[in-house]
């Protein structure tokens, strides 16, 4: 499912330098090695009640981040910045929004988009999104 959404957000003409998941963001202290750069993961999961009578059921929400880091490299403006970041968000949303991912059962809907940090010039900013997946006995 990650890796589907990361390949969407990699296709050509990508403005992001490098993407990753969970993993790969833990990695990063202060900025990634190479901006703008994206990770995806996993944010939660909830269930919903079981909807049969007979055996189980269950639709499985599930929140997934995308995390969003860029820097204004010119070092001079950091209106510059927050306009690359407008524009990374822009473009992962235009991606994103409407996706089947692998191994979901519902398109991808945005939910929340949330400044994280502006620090040393970097941007961080996470968006996330909403699918599910559906729960189902087996025998």
């Amino acid at each position: 499912m990650i890796r589907s959404i990361i390949d969407r957000l990699l296709e050509s003409g990508t403005p992001f330098a490098i993407a990753g998941g969970a993993g790969s963001l833990a990695a990063v202290k202060d900025r990634p090695l190479q901006v703008p750069a994206v990770f995806v993961y996993i944010a939660s999961e909830r269930s919903a009640a079981n909807d049969r009578i007979t055996g189980i059921l269950q639709r499985s929400g599930i929140d997934i981040s995308v995390v969003i880091i860029t820097e204004n490299l010119s070092g001079t403006d950091d209106f510059e910045a927050a306009e690359d970041i407008e524009n990374l968000k822009a473009y992962v949303r235009r991606k994103l929004i409407g996706f089947m991912a692998e191994g979901l059962d519902d398109p991808l809907e945005h939910v929340t988009g949330e400044l994280q940090q502006a620090i040393s010039g970097t941007i961080w900013f996470e968006d996330v999104y909403s699918s599910a997946r559906y729960l189902e006995e087996q025998d």
